[in-house]
């Protein structure tokens, strides 16, 4: 969750200035601490949760050795912890598209390619141009969209599921649900404006 606000921080300063984009786009894709301990960190984090989340969920349906005559999952869960493999598998395609758009590239011209200036031909910084230029094309848009509402539909349960996984029900709780509603609900649309500004003002 702070990758996703630090991201969307990041991402945010391209719909006010390019040059600011740009220069902190260079220097988080060149300092070797986020590089080389950060990056492979978080690369982790994102396979051992989704791996632990398929896991999970085929020990669950394997432990419903009982069938119900009826089953009303409503009475007791929300849609959201219903469905949060769906949600999360939609999310991890979603990775895969992010990953060709964005990553791959970058990988390429840093470590295949060589080029490390992160500059293009006239000497600017490229990362601006490559953002807007990965938004021309509606579908791709459209995709974006979809994902980030799967993303807030999968948080909505994730973040106040988490706290309760460890046993940290005290008198911040409601706080804390409250909390994790508005980072479910306003990180994903922050991500939505990003997409449809540079896709209306390419």
């Amino acid at each position: 969750m702070i990758f996703l606000l630090q991201h969307f921080a990041i991402n945010l300063l391209s719909v006010f200035s390019a040059d600011t984009f740009n220069e902190v786009s260079h220097f988080m894709g060149t300092f070797w601490v986020i590089q080389y301990l950060m990056q492979p960190v978080l690369i982790f984090g994102v396979i051992f949760h989704f791996v632990m989340g398929f896991v999970l969920e085929i020990k669950n349906n394997k432990a419903r050795n009982i069938s119900y005559a009826k089953n009303n999952g409503a009475a007791n869960s929300t849609w959201m912890s219903r469905n949060m493999i769906w949600s999360g598998a939609a999310i991890l395609a979603f990775m895969g598209l992010h990953f060709y758009d964005f990553w791959f590239p970058e990988i390429n011209t840093k470590y295949i390619v060589g080029d490390m200036s992160g500059q293009l031909a006239n000497g600017e910084f490229r990362y601006f141009e490559e953002l807007q230029h990965k938004f021309v094309d509606l579908w791709r848009v459209v995709l974006y969209v979809i994902a980030f509402v799967f993303l807030a539909l999968h948080l909505l349960h994730g973040f106040s599921s988490a706290f309760q996984s460890v046993g940290a029900n005290n008198k911040y709780t409601k706080g804390l649900k409250g909390f994790g509603k508005a980072y479910a609900i306003i990180i994903p649309l922050g991500f939505i404006f990003i997409a449809l500004f540079h896709h209306l003002n390419h």
